[in-house]
């Protein structure tokens, strides 16, 4: 059986909860590019949710890959969640979205 959700990246580097946050940092305005590389067979749903809201939602001819661009205009830190749903299985994900107030200086 094939593993729903291969490999989840965010800003085109394998996302990675332990990892420095400083690596998956971004600035206001400056989108978030969450990705997901899925495989199995059939059709899956793929969503991201962040503060109670839905930027990107579809419907993904597995295997295939879901991408999700999301911006903000204030700096702070959110939690978005990755959620793939097929007729059998379902994942789900948190990822910390790190918005700086300004491009680091030095």
């Amino acid at each position: 059986m094939n593993k729903l959700v291969r490999l989840v990246r965010l800003n085109n580097l394998q996302y990675n909860a332990n990892r420095d946050p400083q690596v998956y940092r971004s600035v206001p305005r400056r989108p978030f590019h969450i990705q997901a590389v899925l495989g199995g067979t059939g059709t899956a749903r793929a969503k991201v949710e962040v503060d109670g809201t839905i930027p990107c939602n579809q419907s993904i001819e597995l295997p295939g890959t879901f991408t999700c661009d999301v911006h903000f205009d204030t700096p702070g830190v959110r939690v978005a969640t990755l959620f793939v749903e097929t007729a059998g299985e379902s994942f789900a994900q948190d990822i910390r979205l790190d918005v700086m107030e300004h491009e680091w200086i030095g």
